[in-house]
């Protein structure tokens, strides 16, 4: 993702001619000048700006794993990572006099309105303050004047007035520079009255929303698109209520559709979904943590399991940990720093596979807008399930490209395929995968390659049948079972060979449910 932010952000140059800002040094005055007096402006040319810059934000759930409400722990973590990496004064004047973006009207391309309403009442107050000022002083040093008591009060009074709009303008700064976002969450979370409220939540969301128009605001400063990546990890060792809360805190996050929020979720299916099933979450959806897990994520990405090449490479990591072999560590920065300098002539080689994944990436979708292909009609109603596998084909193609080759490449349309397969019918593909992993353990591969998926799930359906009721959650993901007849058997009959080419770059497959069912197969088997 790093450098992805910067091979766009030199590209953005090069086409705008315009470099972005910062809040650091003389950029800290522009913005708080900007924030003060003008009016942000979404136009086409910033709609149009590719270059981006991702915000990393780590939470670790076990950190709060101790408190009440761990939901409040990310939301207050989230907050005080953007007020520290923008600073607490920019965000403080944005309290008190920021405004939210507006779109543009027409084709303009002004991105900064001035606030003539903001400047006609500061120029008034001032104004204001500089006649009671001169009054007072009149009144206090003129000598034929000194004696006159009601022109002193009305000096008073008129300067009293005008400047303690200032004051209170200056006073409502200084209380949110040190009264922090995460402060006030907490002050919300600690209040046992304030809690018992149904619309707590959407209370604390309002405190997000400000920082949510904030970060609009700093695009537009910065001229550059902003996103926040929290990753979230330990979750899997954390009480079931907490996991559920936490959940419940990133779809609270996400539920505006121009959020500018990206959440990474590190955790184990097998050990979250009894969390999830253990909560009182379920209620409406049949107690199927699946099924809950499927709602929230848009991109799955289930790591399939560690190669002989991924195993040494996880063994040199942990190698390298120790000490005394650390100046491997620095001989290998050194070694890349030096090819990274001689690497010009590696460049093009990556432009030819990008290329080759954009064209390849551009096939597959063609073949989902295709009404005349049957692919097409396999496509779930749901626009969740639509939305993963939009997401989830681009990163199969990828992976398939860097895994095979440009000269070994399957059919953009058969990946597409397998990717709405994965999707549509995940339990029974992992049974069939299952059992196809076992027959390869006692069998030939070159006898089972030639067969087809939809007769190895024929064989074993009757033992699938006989496990239905521990499985019951899982099978009920799967789609329409007459449809997965017609799919393998007639439209796109998959072999084995196909499926052992395609299972390493499966990432919208929950692999912890083909592991469950060896389980459950191998304890069936010694019954």
């Amino acid at each position: 993702m790093r450098e992805e932010m910067e091979r766009r952000e030199a590209a953005e140059v090069l086409r705008s001619h315009q470099k972005p800002r910062s809040t650091e040094g003389w950029g800290l005055l522009l913005a708080l000048w900007y924030l003060a007096f003008y009016r942000p402006i979404i136009t086409e040319s910033h709609l149009r700006r590719k270059n981006i810059k991702f915000i990393f934000i780590r939470f670790s759930a076990w950190q709060y794993a101790g408190c009440d409400k761990l939901w409040a722990g990310l939301v207050t973590t989230l907050c005080d990572s953007i007020r520290h990496h923008f600073g607490a004064l920019p965000l403080s004047v944005y309290h008190v006099m920021g405004t939210r973006p507006q779109f543009a009207s027409g084709f303009s391309q002004k991105e900064w309105v001035l606030k003539t309403d903001t400047c006609l009442k500061l120029w008034g107050l001032l104004f204001v303050l500089a006649a009671g000022l001169g009054v007072l002083l009149v009144a206090l040093l003129v000598p034929n004047i000194k004696d006159n008591h009601a022109l002193k009060v009305v000096g008073s009074a008129i300067t009293s007035l005008s400047g303690s709009g200032l004051v209170l303008g200056a006073f409502s700064v200084l209380k949110n520079l040190l009264v922090s976002e995460k402060q006030k969450i907490e002050r919300l979370t600690n209040s046992d009255k304030f809690a018992s409220q149904l619309g707590f939540m959407s209370k604390v969301r309002s405190e997000v929303e400000v920082l949510v128009n904030f970060l609009s605001f700093m695009e537009i400063f910065e001229r550059r698109r902003l996103r926040v990546v929290l990753e979230i990890t330990s979750l899997d060792i954390c009480y079931p209520e907490k996991v559920a809360g936490v959940l419940n805190a990133m779809n609270t996050l996400l539920s505006d559709a121009n959020t500018p929020f990206i959440f990474i979720l590190a955790v184990d299916p097998s050990v979250i979904v009894p969390c999830l099933e253990q909560t009182g979450c379920m209620r409406g959806l049949a107690d199927n943590g699946y099924l809950y897990l499927n709602r929230t994520v848009t991109l799955p990405f289930s790591i399939p399991e560690m190669g002989a090449r991924s195993r040494l490479r996880c063994l040199e990591a942990a190698v390298q940990t120790r000490e005394d072999l650390m100046y491997r560590i620095i001989t290998g920065n050194v070694e890349r720093r030096r090819a990274k300098c001689q690497g010009v002539a590696a460049a093009p080689s990556r432009q030819q596979a990008d290329a080759e994944a954009v064209r390849c990436i551009h096939e597959a979708f063609r073949c989902l807008h295709d009404g005349s292909d049957p692919l097409a009609r396999y496509l779930p109603s749901d626009g969740i399930n639509v939305h993963r596998i939009v997401n989830t084909i681009p990163v199969t193609l990828r992976l398939l490209l860097h895994r095979v080759g440009a000269a070994a490449m399957p059919c953009p349309r058969a990946a597409t395929a397998w990717v709405v397969l994965a999707d549509r019918w995940p339990c029974r593909l992992s049974w069939v995968l299952q059992c196809l992993e076992d027959a390869w353990q006692s069998q030939p591969a070159a006898d089972l390659e030639r067969r087809t998926l939809w007769s190895i799930y024929q064989e074993n359906v009757g033992e699938l049948s006989a496990l239905r009721q521990p499985l019951h959650n899982v099978l009920s993901l799967d789609g329409d079972p007459e449809l997965f007849q017609t799919f393998l058997a007639r439209d796109f009959p998959f072999s084995a060979r196909d499926a052992r080419a395609f299972l390493g770059v499966t990432v919208n497959l929950d692999h912890s449910i083909r592991h469950k069912m060896g389980l459950l197969r191998g304890l069936d088997r010694l019954q």
